[in-house]
């Protein structure tokens, strides 16, 4: 186990020589000199092994049943859009045994900006941190829309009509005006946050089991209800859609990523961390798969409603009972993808401010509750505003390229990792080394490739608008660089 105490004399000429190995922006944290509080305060650790796989499962499944199936079958891969999630899922896997040995290495908030940043320096770990920032606040965003989606459709059914106004695009059938229920729902996440991670954690284990049951009941259900005429054509748009599809379903099966950000909030991380990410991604999966099968099953691919697939899908089959119920547990699941991610966000950010590469202010913590309560109401106003006055589609296109490189560098970090300091301890050891982590490395900048041109050039202005604060701020003010200066000195 890696013991974290405060540096002394024969210490910090290790940590000097450790800064002698890169400089400026290549310069790297020493994994053995990463300590538990810094300027800011600590996290609390409160977290168990089933709270952290809670957490996980809760960020996995949630939009990418209850939303995205609906909408990639209807529009991209037909019934192979259970082939578009396999595909996401193996990819996924390759990653999430690197997180898991990761995890269990360094056991800190930041998850990916952190392992970038101890193996491949500052600048890699810089570019991933503000990279998450602006992915996990959208992915928050996208969530609250699905939801407001489900919302809507129970509006209806209950022969109501909610203003254009108030519900955005999912109602209006042609400009989007302000999804106010989805910017609410930000904002309520955010401030379950910020009463404490112990107190949000038990909602999320409450939320969760109901949300596994309730997708349980639609595949025990909808299985008597499956006619497999329509499998046929099972490839409606073709190899290449399945492809596309998972491209885009992607970011519905990474939640465990946001999930190791709050490695320095459990009881026991390097034990416990890695086990929870196989096991969220295993438990995701599964479900992922058969509820596909039921979706495409019950329904032809191009009857699928792609904002309500599964409550329009028992609809259509006389269960009308049955697809307010699912509607019902869609928005309350759903509800924990927004809390992963907004968590995660806010872990990433506290780290990136903790390390100098923001502003400490961002890096306070409430006194008693332990939590960056600052960066929680910004990333809940953030994203309250993304919700209301984007639609889905232009909000989805912001969240998965930054995810697919953070991947990248995770799975690389590893490898290099693994073969350099081979002396480290690792509670878990990623299997298939090297030929693991570049499966990871090559799938995700294969799904790269499919995505659409207007989210490079999104991702081009956020990234330049980063490298703009890392060179007019962060470079000079990180904790590395005043420990440059003062090695000089």
């Amino acid at each position: 186990m890696i013991r974290h105490q405060p540096i002394g004399v024969c210490e910090e000429v290790e940590l000097m020589a450790g800064l002698r190995m890169g400089r400026g922006v290549l310069r790297r944290k020493p994994i053995e000199h990463i300590e538990e509080t810094e300027a800011g305060g600590g996290l609390s650790r409160s977290l168990g092994l089933w709270q952290l796989t809670a957490i996980g499962v809760g960020g996995i499944i949630g939009t990418g049943i209850f939303s995205l199936a609906g909408a990639v079958a209807n529009g991209t891969a037909g019934p192979a859009v259970l082939i578009s999630f396999l595909i996401a899922g193996v990819a996924s896997a390759a990653a999430a045994f690197s997180y898991a040995e990761f995890a269990g290495m360094i056991p800190k908030a930041g998850s990916a900006y952190t392992y970038g940043y101890v193996v491949l320096g500052e600048l890699t770990g810089w570019f991933i941190g503000w990279d998450l920032l602006l992915e996990y606040t959208a992915i928050v965003a996208v969530v609250a829309i699905g939801i407001s989606g489900y919302f809507g459709f129970l509006v209806e059914e209950m022969g109501a009509e909610l203003p254009a106004w108030m519900m955005g695009a999912p109602g209006t059938g042609g400009g989007h005006k302000v999804d106010l229920f989805a910017a609410v729902l930000c904002l309520l996440i955010a401030y379950l946050l910020t009463l404490g991670i112990k107190n949000a954690a038990r909602f999320e284990m409450v939320v969760v089991v109901l949300k596994v049951l309730v997708v349980l009941l639609v595949i025990a259900v909808g299985f008597f209800h499956i006619d497999t005429g329509n499998y046929n054509p099972f490839f409606p748009y073709g190899v290449g859609g399945a492809f596309t599809g998972a491209a885009t379903v992607f970011f519905a099966v990474f939640g465990y990523d946001a999930m190791s950000t709050a490695a320095e909030e459990s009881k026991d991380a390097q034990r416990h961390m890695p086990k929870a990410i196989l096991y969220s991604l295993a438990i995701s999966m599964v479900l992922y798969v058969l509820a596909c099968l039921v979706l495409t099953g019950m329904q032809s691919y191009t009857e699928v409603d792609p904002e309500s697939g599964f409550s329009t899908a028992f609809k259509s089959v006389g269960l009308g009972g049955l697809a307010d119920i699912i509607a019902v547990g869609a928005i309350i699941g759903i509800l924990t993808v927004m809390f992963t991610f907004m968590l995660g966000c806010t872990r990433v950010w506290f780290s990136m401010s903790r390390d100098g590469l923001l502003p400490k202010w961002f890096a306070k913590t409430h006194e008693t509750r332990h939590v960056p309560t600052r960066v929680t109401w910004i990333v809940g106003i953030a994203s309250a505003a993304i919700a209301g006055f984007l639609p889905i589609g232009e909000a989805a296109e912001l969240t998965n390229i930054g995810i697919l490189l953070a991947f990248v560098v995770v799975c690389v970090a590893v490898i290099v990792l693994r073969y350099k300091r081979p002396d480290l301890p690792r509670t878990f050891r990623c299997p298939g080394m090297p030929f693991v982590p570049a499966v990871g490395v090559v799938f995700s900048l294969w799904l790269i490739t499919f995505l659409q041109w207007q989210t490079w050039a999104r991702f081009a202005v956020w990234f330049g608008l980063g490298l703009v604060v890392y060179f007019g701020y962060s470079y000079r003010r990180s904790e590395l660089a005043k420990a440059e200066r003062d090695a000089v000195e």
